[in-house]
């Protein structure tokens, strides 16, 4: 499972990710700690290079490696750039060429720390800096000219990398919202069909009991008469409610896909997910198929392993007449038995009500790795699928 963009490592195997990463931007690093341990400097030299190269890499990695860009305010990461800045150049004035590739550093924490309208001229500034230290320093020339370009190339790298995580939190964001907007929609629908389904047999209900009430002393008959059409009433209501909520409670097409575009990358697994289902479908295999479709995912999500998942659905002919096919594929781990699962065996049930056949296999025959499903129901008609 891949961790996500824009988010704090949420268990053990994503924190040895980032820790490799972490690993991998302070290669350069190696050549000050060299210096150190060279033992040409004085011991108090050493032990203040030392205590500056530790509190240069953790402001380094506080500002290069959050979760979250927004985690600092810009003042608070303007005063990091700044003490950073400070250090790198005490540290390289006084402790010789080793300590220049700490610009490259200070070129990275813009890069990652600052918008690109500041960054664009910063990054340019720290690798003139890192120059003219050198050249002023008499510092071999094969040195500057060598941390000149990942200077450059790592702060305008770490640009796009800060840009992509913000966008990566907006779009979290608005999903979020369009998921809350989508609810409250629903919730409104819902409130204006139970008021189209019991607001005019309720008031009905009223009126008549109200009738039958004042009826009752007198005229008996003609009581028992509105007591009849109340019973007649309600009884017509409850239909109208069981109705409604088995609608409600069928799945869709639309809806299980947007179910499993969601439950796919909540579980870190790239998906490849048809945008809208075919026109025109009917009920009955439109339901057959979206129970189908969750509980394949569902599979995909709890026990495969799968990186990535691929979903297609697809009108195809056969020589029993037309067919429209679903196929949800990973590249897991693969089948972990002989005998098919519960889930598997429900859904062969719920096609076989609809004349539709399963098939499984390896997605990967040779190797014997991960699993597809192919569903197919039989329609009567061309369907209509967006171009």
């Amino acid at each position: 499972m891949s961790m996500g963009i824009g988010r704090p490592p949420g268990n053990r195997k994503q924190v040895a990710i980032k820790s490799l990463w972490i690993g991998v931007w302070l290669a350069f690093m190696s050549a000050p700690i060299k210096d150190l341990a060279d033992g040409t400097h004085t011991p108090w030299a050493t032990a203040l290079g030392t205590l500056g190269l530790v509190v240069f890499v953790g402001c380094y990695l506080v500002l290069v490696f959050r979760p979250s860009p927004r985690m600092l305010s810009p003042v608070q990461v303007r005063i990091a750039l700044t003490f950073l800045s400070a250090l790198a150049v005490t540290l390289s004035l006084t402790l010789g060429s080793p300590w220049l590739v700490l610009f490259v550093y200070v070129s990275v924490s813009a890069g990652a720390a600052l918008p690109l309208r500041t960054a664009r001229w910063l990054i340019p500034a720290a690798t003139a800096v890192l120059v003219a230290i050198g050249f002023t320093g008499g510092h071999p020339r094969e040195i500057i000219t060598a941390l000149v370009f990942p200077a450059l190339l790592g702060g305008f790298s770490m640009t796009g990398i800060r840009q992509m995580i913000l966008t990566t939190i907006q779009l979290r964001e608005a999903r979020a919202t369009v998921a809350q907007l989508a609810a409250n929609e629903e919730r409104l629908r819902l409130a204006r069909d139970l008021h189209d389904l019991l607001g005019h047999s309720l008031s009905l209900i009223t009126l008549k009991s109200e009738l039958a009430g004042r009826m009752l002393p007198d005229h008996p008959e003609q009581a028992a008469a509105q007591v009849a059409d109340i019973e007649q009433v309600s009884r017509q209501a409850l239909v109208d409610v069981r109705s409604a909520v088995t609608g409600y409670r069928r799945p869709t097409l639309p809806g299980e896909l947007a179910g499993a575009r969601t439950a796919l990358a909540a579980a870190g697994i790239t998906a490849a997910i048809p945008a809208e289902p075919p026109e025109d479908l009917p009920e009955k295999p439109e339901e057959v198929l979206a129970w189908a479709l969750r509980e394949a995912v569902t599979n995909v999500v709890r026990h495969s392993g799968a990186r990535s998942c691929k979903v297609t659905l697809a009108p195809r002919q056969t020589l029993d007449g037309r067919v429209l096919e679903l196929t949800v594929s990973d590249d897991g781990r693969g089948a972990s038995g002989t005998a098919p699962g519960n889930g598997l065996t429900g859904i062969a049930e719920r096609l076989a009500t609809v004349d539709g056949t399963l098939a499984t296999r390896a997605t990967d025959p040779r190797s014997g790795k991960g699993f597809t499903i192919t569903l197919s129901v039989p329609v009567e008609s061309d369907l209509g699928f967006p171009e």
